[in-house]
């Protein structure tokens, strides 16, 4: 019998609504994190929380970037812009939006709790020069500036923040509880009406939104329910039943089955992100391992080791059900990204070759480590991590897989509390820099190295990408760009596993965009 308790009570008592309106009653495995739009960037949190709240610009239906609170923009030399800001603009308090808003949601993007530091120092400092026009100053020559601009770098109300004391984002590694984590004042289409965190989010859309306008709404939903159900069968059930109009998330298992139901339908592509293993490559001795007095991760044997013993094929058929692409390298759009596809090759499964790596570094008799794995963000992501658990058993790495909610998982990898994790990364960006500065560089107090969870550290890594990072003539860039992606996979400072393909569930009578950013955005849906 399908699993539906409690899912309809959730959805009926959601919101009262008029016969003629619309809801998208939206569902994915987990929740999303927060609704401080600087706390957290994550995948789903960002998608939510980008109904809300805007930034300067934003991703068109082919991740192309249009003007959104930023109307026009000039680059005055090499370190400096000019933005002029949409006026007319409202926040759902009423107040207008204004550059002072602008410089401060920067700066605030900039501090220390903030999880988009990276981006945001990247962009440059802010200064208002009039009530609409800011400038941008960066601290090097910046290539990708309007790339960067589109990271989800949204705008506070600085009145907002400082009347509910959230002027700093949330410091959501050390589990603080803000003002901003459920409420929120943005100028998107959406208004953020009640916000429970893990039973059920409800947004309704503004009648004030800037974007009515310029016929930017060209779906028709009115409110928006968000219910996270964590089981899959329930998910589906609900779907099934009516219950629900949309999944992020459906199980891999039942995609052909939702395909041959004539009230569903299934919409996917490949996604921009990439799924791979980190390490600690700092202690001396790890936090959950067998090993002590050293720390074996440190030798670039071990790590070799551990990807000649992982079958990227076996996943792809048996985890991922055909919806993974197994890759060498760790970026989520390597050809977009202008890597050549002899620096993109896997390494081959090996166990043999594995096992001598072992005993050449010290380890034939293998040893224990915990891997730290969310169960509820990425595609399978616990059974990738099981799965990997089996075959590096088979070469004597014994892994305990510690898998929890992504809420947990987060908190407690960006606090470094970790020995071995599973991450993913991507997004509408494609260019390599997004991925070398905030993962792969190592740690420092401007946001480099942000995910570096491992806190991987080589000197001549990070030249490479800070040579590149400044670099405007692309002939002199792109070679920096592959001589470190070529040095990260001759070191093997991450392992990769693959680039996951995204399906979304719908309703039939239920239209989406899908884009490769996995980015739902609910102005373009259309529920007949």
């Amino acid at each position: 019998m399908p699993l539906r308790l409690a899912v309809p009570v959730l959805l009926a008592c959601a919101f009262a609504m008029t016969a003629d309106a619309k809801t998208l009653r939206w569902s994915s495995q987990g929740d999303y994190l927060t609704a401080d739009p600087q706390g957290q960037n994550e995948g789903l949190t960002n998608n939510i929380n980008g109904q809300v709240y805007e930034g300067l610009v934003v991703r068109g239906k082919k991740l192309e970037i249009l003007p959104q609170l930023a109307t026009s923009w000039k680059q005055v030399n090499d370190t400096t812009w000019i933005l002029t800001l949409r006026k007319g603009v409202k926040f759902h308090d009423g107040s207008d939006f204004t550059a002072d808003d602008a410089v401060f949601s920067i700066l605030r993007a900039q501090g220390e709790t903030s999880n988009f530091r990276v981006y945001a120092n990247g962009i440059g400092k802010p200064r208002k020069i009039d009530s609409h026009t800011i400038e941008l100053v960066t601290p090097v020559p910046n290539p990708v500036q309007l790339e960067m601009l589109s990271t989800n770098l949204f705008m506070v109300s600085k009145a907002w923040a400082e009347k509910n004391n959230c002027v700093k984002a949330q410091d959501f590694k050390n589990k603080e509880e803000n003002f901003a984590a459920r409420n929120a004042n943005g100028t998107g289409p959406f208004v953020l009406v009640r916000r429970d965190p893990d039973v059920r989010t409800v947004l309704k859309k503004n009648p004030n939104w800037w974007g009515l306008k310029e016929k930017r709404f060209e779906g028709n939903v009115d409110q928006i329910v968000f219910t996270p159900i964590k089981n899959d069968a329930t998910r589906l059930s609900a779907l099934q039943s009516g219950e629900l109009d949309f999944v992020l998330d459906p199980p891999l298992q039942n995609i052909e089955q939702i395909k041959r139901n004539p009230d569903l339908k299934i919409v996917e592509g490949a996604e921009q992100r990439v799924i791979f293993l980190g390490m600690d490559q700092l202690r001396d001795q790890l936090l959950y391992s067998s090993v002590k007095g050293k720390n074996p991760f440190k030798d670039v044997r071990v790590r070799r080791a551990i990807a000649h013993a992982i079958d990227q094929d076996a996943i792809r058929t048996q985890v991922m059900r055909g919806y993974s692409v197994p890759t060498g390298i760790v970026l989520p759009a390597p050809d977009l990204a202008g890597i050549p596809k002899a620096n993109q090759a896997r390494t081959p499964f090996d166990p043999a070759k594995a096992k001598a790596l072992l005993k050449e570094a010290g380890f034939e008799q293998g040893f224990e480590v915990t891997i730290d794995c969310p169960n509820n963000r990425y595609v399978n992501d616990e059974r990738i991590c099981v799965a990997v658990a089996g075959m590096l058993a088979k070469v004597n790495i014994r892994l305990k897989v510690n898998a929890m909610p992504r809420t947990t998982y987060f908190q407690k990898t960006e606090s470094l509390d970790t020995s071995m994790y599973l991450l993913g990364w991507g997004g509408a960006t494609t260019d390599a820099i997004f991925t070398l500065l905030p993962v792969l560089h190592s740690r420092n107090d401007k946001g480099d190295g942000l995910y570096n969870w491992g806190r991987v550290t080589d000197a001549k890594f990070d030249a490479l990408i800070q040579s590149a990072r400044g670099e405007m003539d692309p002939k002199k860039r792109q070679p920096l760009i592959i001589e470190a992606m070529k040095y990260h996979s001759d070191q093997m400072f991450h392992i990769p596993l693959h680039r996951q393909m995204i399906p979304w569930a719908t309703r039939a009578n239920v239209s989406v965009v899908h884009r490769a950013d996995n980015w739902l955005e609910v102005p373009w849906v259309m529920i007949r």
